[in-house]
């Protein structure tokens, strides 16, 4: 399985980003799909995830009510739509999948469960 991420960019607060996952070697049905970030000089922390079956969508609190993520089977990709922007929402993204996970109740942040990561994209929200 392969993760292509894009999308990020640098954008004034206030505004909007629409990233984009995109799954080759394996559908989006068999996969539970989290987007992870990490700023510098901090850990990596979920920020929303989508899971496999259901498709039951999770946010981290700090960008709940900001961003949306959603799934187009027919593409085999994720998106993660980010709304009102924030500096503190500068990091890098990563696009991860897990096999093992379902997501059908409840998030599951614990990034060692994800065996499939695709390169991070920057995004960057100046002040």
């Amino acid at each position: 399985v392969q993760l292509q991420a894009s999308g990020g960019g640098l954008v004034q607060a206030g505004g909007s980003l629409r990233l984009s996952c995109v799954v080759v070697g394996n559908t989006l049905d068999s996969l539970a799909i989290a987007w992870f970030r990490q700023a510098p000089g901090k850990e990596r922390e979920g920020v929303s995830s989508v899971g496999s079956r259901e498709g039951s969508t999770f946010y981290a609190d700090s960008v709940k009510g900001r961003f949306t993520i959603s799934r187009d089977n027919s593409k085999n990709t994720v998106y993660l739509q980010m709304n009102s922007l924030k500096p503190e929402d500068s990091a890098v993204y990563y696009c991860s999948a897990s096999s093992r996970l379902r997501l059908s109740l409840r998030a599951d942040w614990r990034s060692f469960l994800y065996e499939y990561w695709g390169h991070g994209t920057l995004v960057t929200v100046s002040s």
